[in-house]
């Protein structure tokens, strides 16, 4: 007779993953001693491992596997005009309503978005698609009355007081800006960097030279971006100071859209790759483009709070390069020898652009969401939940704790001599408190792959126990295969090999 497959509990809620986050050391509110700061987060010992683990398999993803894309690391602080040519001085703003009896402040467009969601859950996506269209065509003509009016008229209401008593709707600024400066006579004005993809076009021209690439090439980095989110929640969705992993492909004009499917694709199969599922994942084309764009998609996963953008891939044109020319005065061109249909060099032009840029706070929420898993095992009076992070061996915080069975004759000292055979090659820890049952379960709380027992039948054979997080089984191991049994599971090209 088969064992009865263990079952799933209830639906996850968003305040289960944030509670599991701050106990098992993943992520904590900032500041918390002091009552914490809103929209800031630190990630703790176990968090910083996961997040580590996938910039650098997105890094090896964009730099490693491909020859044409090469890395750099630009500064937070740029030159003031670098966000005039942008376009973040003029147009970097939300627009913002407020409620005048619950005193809340809402984005416009994000109360639309949930009518429109709301449309779609009722059978109606006919009208949640018109109504967006029409929020687009009244935000591209910074029509904020017309905004206000769709509000109301759509008897959206303050989920808090439940009035529509709606004040104008205005736009907010989402820099921030600080001083630079010795002294405060001599200090000027600048910014902390609402983005990081000016810092790669600014250096356009110092990567293509020195690096010698020829288009189509791109540049990657991952960095610090900072936004004065007037409306900030969903734990570490929307945030105050973020990272963001970007890279901007530049490409000869006309050729933009090929390269843009292109990029959409291998992004997708990026974000399966880390183990998120295809039924989780969506694109979602943007009605509303940005200013520098001609074509844009989202990646959207689906959180506990609904399906939200994870990763944009834009089309930027050549808004950015031309800006930055135009208000520097400095070239940004490119010499292309190559030959066109007629035979002559294509000669001298401003690159087009296409981005891929995903949140890497959004990509660790989604991983984490992911991997959390509450499974029902067991019959009758024996019946209990069993909770485990199911993340991607190679992702894993720990890869392996090793256990001696009890803390005498010999077995911790044993158990110390693996951890020393395996902690060059892989992040591993020893624990020999209490039973070896709450062990395993602890680290199946932090997503930990493999447990190693160490028993008495160890001192006789070399052989350990070595139990595998998902199923719980266990089977008996020579020591001297432990490096290539755990390493095989957790080495990121077990991700990259599917890309």
């Amino acid at each position: 007779m088969e064992d009865a497959k263990p079952k799933l509990a209830p639906a996850t809620s968003l305040q289960d993953i944030i509670s599991h986050a701050k106990e098992y050391g993943f992520v904590f509110p900032s500041s918390e001693i002091y009552d914490g700061l809103q929209a800031v987060y630190d990630y703790g010992q176990n968090g910083v491992e996961l997040k580590n683990n996938l910039k650098s398999v997105w890094w090896k993803a964009m730099t490693q596997l491909h020859d044409n894309v090469v890395g750099i690391d630009a500064s937070i602080f740029m030159h003031p005009l670098t966000w005039k040519a942008s376009g973040h001085v003029d147009s970097f703003n939300d627009p913002m309503i407020d409620n005048k009896d619950s005193k809340k402040r809402y984005r416009a467009d994000q109360l639309l978005e949930l009518k429109a969601e709301e449309y779609a859950a009722n059978g109606q996506p006919e009208k949640g698609h018109e109504l967006l269209l029409e929020m687009a065509r009244l935000l591209g003509e910074n029509d904020l009355d017309g905004v206000r009016e769709l509000i109301i008229s759509e008897g959206i209401v303050d989920p808090i007081s439940k009035t529509a008593n709606w004040t104008e709707v205005r736009q907010f600024n989402l820099m921030f800006s600080t001083q630079v400066g010795s002294v405060a006579e001599d200090s000027s004005l600048i910014y902390l960097r609402p983005e990081t993809a000016q810092g790669i076009f600014v250096n356009f021209l110092n990567v293509q030279k020195t690096g010698r690439m020829k288009i189509p090439f791109g540049i990657a980095q991952i960095g610090k971006a900072f936004r004065n989110e007037i409306v900030a929640r969903q734990f570490t969705f929307r945030m105050r100071e973020f990272e963001q992993m970007e890279m901007q492909f530049f490409v000869r004009p006309g050729t933009e859209m090929e390269w843009y499917e292109k990029w959409k694709e291998a992004r997708l199969n990026f974000h399966k790759a880390v183990g998120l599922p295809a039924e989780k994942l969506k694109f979602h084309v943007h009605e509303k483009l940005a200013h520098y764009a001609n074509a844009a998609v989202d990646i959207e996963y689906q959180f506990p709070f609904g399906f939200r953008e994870m990763e944009g891939i834009h089309s930027r044109t050549d808004f950015d390069l031309k800006s930055h020319q135009e208000l520097s005065r400095k070239k940004q061109q490119y010499f292309d020898n190559d030959l066109d249909e007629n035979g002559k060099p294509f000669g001298n032009y401003i690159p087009y652009v296409v981005e891929t840029s995903v949140g890497a706070d959004r990509l660790f929420l989604a991983v984490f969401c992911n991997a959390f898993t509450e499974e029902v095992v067991g019959e009758g009076e024996t019946q209990k939940t069993r909770t485990y992070l199911k993340l991607h061996p190679a992702l894993a915080p720990v890869k392996a704790a090793i256990f001696p069975l009890v803390r005498k004759d010999g077995l911790p000292e044993k158990a110390q001599q693996i951890l020393k055979l395996l902690r060059s090659d892989f992040r591993v820890i020893y624990e020999e408190r209490d039973a070896i049952g709450k062990r395993y379960t602890r680290q199946d709380l932090i997503g930990t792959p493999f447990c190693i027992a160490v028993d008495y039948q160890t001192l006789e054979d070399d052989t350990v126990t070595i139990r595998h997080r998902d199923t719980t089984e266990q089977i008996r191991m020579p020591i001297s295969e432990l490096k290539q049994h755990i390493g095989q599971a957790v080495s990121m090209e077990r991700i990259l090999e599917q890309l």
